[in-house]
């Protein structure tokens, strides 16, 4: 299991990076990510909702309501915008700056340690 805290810290890179995939609603987003990391980060609404309103806050992602056919009630579509994938540009930038100083500490080799 991933910690609290890194997870924390990637919410934003990865939600945009998974919308940069393509528009989704929040109960998707959350299975995608389970998904990705074989069910080592696990968020829950509570977790997710104030970082989906924060980056719509921040212009970074866009909402509309969407009723389909074979949904009863609506649901919140979120895409990335323009200042969110350089926002996500950004992001790639430091993470990858970060992965290769740890790199750099493990020898290449984080799962020796």
């Amino acid at each position: 299991m991933i910690s609290k805290n890194l997870t924390a810290a990637s919410t934003k890179p990865i939600i945009l990076g998974i919308l940069k995939q393509g528009n989704s609603y929040g109960y998707l987003i959350i299975k995608k990510i389970k998904e990705l990391s074989g069910g080592k980060m696990k968020y829950s609404d509570g977790m997710l909702y104030p970082v989906l309103h924060r980056l719509e806050k921040d212009g970074l992602i866009e909402s509309n309501w969407v009723l389909e056919d074979d949904v009863a009630r609506p649901r919140k579509y979120y895409e990335i915008t323009q200042a969110g994938k350089d926002a996500l540009k950004d992001e790639q930038e430091q993470w990858s700056q970060v992965n290769a100083v740890l790199g750099a500490i493990w020898g290449n080799n984080p799962s020796t340690i």
